[in-house]
């Protein structure tokens, strides 16, 4: 079992950044072995991805961030990261911290077996 804590979301100006973190854990968990991803849900919205890096570290990203947001893993401390510049009102939503326990690089929500509990990101204009 694979536990999942956001932190770092809060309100933000157009044009301001933010860095999201999410801390892993579990009994057997080691961050190599998983991909990691991040995801978003607007209001009345599904969710949607945003990223996701690889065991090799390989990333991908929605087309909507490419160029402003950046994934990362700090493997000593079980950490991924969402590096978020240039933000604008479009990125107002609840982001969602995932991990699959695969070695592909998956896009897809299905793929991610666990979930955090999200950290709001409100932008305002």
């Amino acid at each position: 079992q694979v536990q999942l804590v956001e932190s770092g979301g809060g309100l933000v100006q157009a044009g301001g950044s933010l860095r999201l973190s999410c801390a892993a854990s579990g009994r057997t968990f080691t961050l190599g072995s998983y991909s990691m991803g991040w995801f978003r849900q607007a209001p009345g919205k599904e969710r949607t991805f945003v990223a996701v890096i690889s065991w090799g570290s390989t990333t991908s990203y929605a087309d909507s961030v490419k160029g402003r947001f950046t994934i990362s893993r700090d493997y000593a401390k079980n950490t991924v990261y969402l590096q978020m510049n240039s933000l604008t009102p479009e990125d107002t939503a609840v982001y969602y911290c995932a991990a699959a326990s695969t070695t592909r690089l998956v896009t897809t929500a299905p793929n991610f077996s666990s979930w955090g509990q999200g950290t709001q990101v409100t932008v305002s204009s």
